[in-house]
């Protein structure tokens, strides 16, 4: 039954419901599932308040669904969709691990560099990282993240140990892989060492021709050392090192001692992660005494006390490697030169690290954090090393979460606000309601909720008359009204999207697809001049930022060229190819400095998402033969007409991709184009500077029975080639007759029994559709 003020009862309406035109004032009916004050007629359905904030819900969250729908990638990556419960977001990290080569430890270059290749994987070459949460395939110890790697070189055969999170257990456990060729790539052997409590840090070594390992335990309250039974995957705890809970300890041995370098953040007055103390003794195997000047380091987290890695030693001089923990945990590494390590003193100054920070931000595997470092020495002469790096900072998951929360808060505030200006929301609690919830006999608990009944009545009331004032000052047909209520509409727009970017945008990162266990790179390819610098620029910047890009490769056919170190804003080198000649054929020249064979020949006025680049670049790699692009075409009929590609759609095939955007191998496909069989095919794309990629699908297609094309379908693409008068594409039926007049010749000279139609939407995937 709903409760109405009294004046209320002399008119003759249905219970709950006001007429306005009698000053009386509805309260909220606890005992109902409505609020009395929500109605305002017996004629009206909804109240203005309650049609307010649903019309409000709806439009806001039609703006978040147009939002999720226009940023989101709709694809996931396979390989985490068959992980079962391993690589999951976790609020520690994503972490992986990288291999890194060079002929001193300090100057490393990642594996991409080396150019080492893998011919079952397509990875031409093989990139970086080498292991992650996905390696780890174990199902009884499913991983979210793999880190702290060291290596252990035994002859030719490489292993690294590492922490794998154990996504049950939600504590680190000891994996090891093993690589038989150099580290081109890896075996995942299984879990190592597995206890009741966290482990990581798995520092391994041989003394006396036995191999012990040394992991971080301190959540045990000590630092233990293991002795390998049936190396690498059965270990037996042979002792207690320090009975202290050592975190992050490395040993090496150095002027006639073995010293472990560690930090113990329960010591008192140490700063955590700022710490760093160093034991020694005559044998790994102890006893250790402390040095005299622990802790050697108390300072500021950011300058490297904690341990970052296997201490090493080159050219006579012992360097120790520290990690900075000032932005986030494990944001940098630090290397320091030790000058002087005794019984009683120790100084180490800073030297450069030698790895390039990459600049690709969250796309890359490294792109924000990096925090451990292995670097030995190989029988060969030269140096090889692991490091693990991360795409998100620590505490992302919760950051995020509340960052969407805020927004959403945020965003109630905002259209309560507004519905308050336009005087459709007031401020009303049911205090009789809630008092007539209460034992009336109760005089003292009564007396308190009357004197709080009094006070919150008055807030309110002083609410309602502000709010009122402020309504009445507001002319919402003036100008300043106007531009509020749009400010208000934009920042409640702002608010959606963070939002929802926050709980449902994952890590932000457009990452990488692995095929057959490894990663590769692929050189970009723009061919324009001096009239498209500013597509040019703007091109740049967006796709060196790709996970696999590895160079850009501008081919400048006309005009002053940039300077590719001033002019652009790149993550990745880039490169300009001058050429003599402005000629179409330039596209496809064969170029020796190209690094990759993947080679993605794309248009500078061509947008779309590095996810679509990782997708397109996935595919290829499983079918390097074939053109894999954006774009589809069905060449058919008699005669020939060249189409669009709502023509495939209607007929539900396509027979040719264009190479303004497409994945070719360069290797082969170069060649080909530049044969002598293709010299009148070249000829006539000068002459009518139209149809070099017409001319490459018939070469390709003329040079195998096999399937030599395939569609990958972007989730968005702009062609601002109709916005520029520099576009050969912009006046559209122009640019159609010559592409038809091409087609007419081509089928001349090499004709289309070999142009097989493939269907849309035969992928597994969907990525065709």
């Amino acid at each position: 039954m709903g409760y109405l003020h009294r004046d209320c009862k002399s008119k003759a309406l249905p219970i709950g419901c006001c007429d306005m035109s009698v000053k009386c004032r509805c309260r909220w009916n606890l005992g109902h599932t409505w609020c009395s004050f929500l109605w305002q007629h017996p004629s009206c359905l909804l109240s203005s308040t309650l049609t307010f904030f649903i019309s409000s819900f709806v439009i806001f969250a039609a703006l978040g669904f147009l939002f999720s729908w226009l940023v989101f990638p709709p694809f996931s990556q396979p390989f985490l969709d068959s992980a079962g419960v391993g690589c999951q977001p976790d609020n520690e990290g994503s972490w992986s691990v990288g291999l890194f080569l060079g002929d001193n430890p300090l100057l490393l270059q990642p594996i991409e560099e080396v150019g080492i290749q893998k011919n079952r994987s397509s990875a031409w070459p093989v990139a970086n990282p080498i292991l992650t949460c996905a390696s780890v395939i174990d199902a009884s110890y499913p991983s979210n993240f793999v880190a702290d790697p060291f290596l252990f070189i035994q002859g030719s055969t490489l292993y690294v140990f590492f922490e794998s999170k154990n996504a049950l257990t939600k504590q680190g456990d000891i994996g090891v892989a093993q690589s038989l060729d150099g580290g081109a790539s890896w075996k995942y052997l299984g879990i190592a060492l597995d206890e009741e409590w966290h482990l990581s840090y798995p520092f391994v070594f041989i003394y006396n021709n036995e191999i012990y390992m040394m992991p971080e335990g301190s959540a045990k309250g000590d630092l233990r050392l293991y002795r390998a039974l049936q190396f690498p995957l059965i270990w037996t705890l042979d002792r207690v090192l320090i009975r202290r809970p050592l975190v992050d300890a490395t040993m090496i041995e150095y002027n006639g001692k073995y010293w472990i370098f560690g930090s113990d953040f329960q010591r008192f007055g140490v700063k955590k992660n700022g710490e760093l103390e160093i034991w020694y003794a005559s044998t790994p195997l102890g006893p250790f005494m402390q040095h005299k000047g622990n802790p050697v380091r108390n300072e500021d987290r950011s300058l490297g006390a904690r341990n970052g890695g296997r201490p090493f030693i080159y050219d006579g001089q012992l360097y120790r490697v520290g990690q900075d923990c000032g932005e986030t945990y494990g944001r940098r590494l630090h290397l320091f030169r030790v000058e002087i390590l005794t019984k009683h003193k120790f100084h180490e100054v800073e030297v450069p690290l030698g790895v390039a920070e990459s600049r690709k931000g969250r796309n890359a595997w490294n792109g924000l954090r990096y925090h451990h470092l292995d670097a030995q020495r190989l029988p060969s002469g030269g140096w090889i090393a692991v490091m693990d790096g991360d795409r998100v900072p620590s505490g992302d998951i919760n950051t995020r979460y509340l960052t969407g929360t805020a927004a959403f808060v945020f965003l109630v505030f905002l259209v309560s606000f507004v519905g308050v200006i336009l005087g459709v929301v007031q401020f009303v609690f049911p205090f009789s309601k809630w008092l007539d919830a209460s034992k009336r006999n109760d005089m003292a608990l009564g007396y308190v909720r009357s004197q709080f009944k009094s006070k919150f009545h008055r807030a309110l009331s002083q609410l309602n008359r502000a709010t009122s004032t402020v309504r009445g000052r507001i002319l919402f047909h003036s100008c300043g009204g106007a531009s509020l209520m749009l400010l208000c509409f934009v920042l409640g727009i702002i608010s959606v999207c963070i939002g929802v970017r926050s709980f449902f945008g994952g890590n932000r990162a457009e990452e990488p697809y692995i095929v057959g266990g490894q990663y590769s790179q692929f050189t970009l390819i723009a061919m324009t001049y001096e009239a498209r610098l500013w597509n040019l620029q703007m091109y740049v910047k967006h796709y060196s930022r790709c996970a696999s890009v590895k160079e850009i490769l501008v081919i400048w056919n006309k005009g002053q060229p940039p300077n590719p170190d001033t002019d652009f804003d790149s993550a990745v080198p880039v490169r300009i190819r001058l050429e003599e000649k402005n000629s179409l054929n330039n596209r496809f020249k064969p170029d020796p400095l190209i690094k990759t064979r993947a080679v993605l020949e794309l248009d500078d006025d061509i947008l779309m998402t590095c996810d679509d680049l990782e997708r397109a670049f996935s595919a290829w790699r499983q079918h390097p033969e074939r053109i894999v692009g954006f774009y589809p075409r069905l060449v058919n009929g008699n005669p020939l007409k060249y189409r669009n590609e709502w023509y495939a759609r209607a007929n539900k095939g396509y027979n040719m991709i264009l190479t303004g955007a497409a994945f070719i191998d360069s290797q082969t496909a170069f060649p080909m184009y530049w044969s002598e069989k293709a010299e009148e095919g070249r000829a006539l794309v000068d002459k009518l500077f139209n149809c070099e990629d017409i001319l490459l699908n018939y070469i390709i297609a003329n040079s195998t029975t096999s399937r030599t094309v395939e569609y990958i379908h972007p989730a968005w693409a702009i062609d601002t080639s109709k916005l520029s008068s520099a576009a050969i594409s912009r006046d559209t039926n122009s640019h159609y007759m010559k592409r038809t007049q091409c087609l007419l010749e081509f089928s001349k000279l090499y004709g289309t029994s070999l142009l097989q139609i493939w269907e849309f939407g035969t992928r597994s995937d969907g990525w065709d559709y």
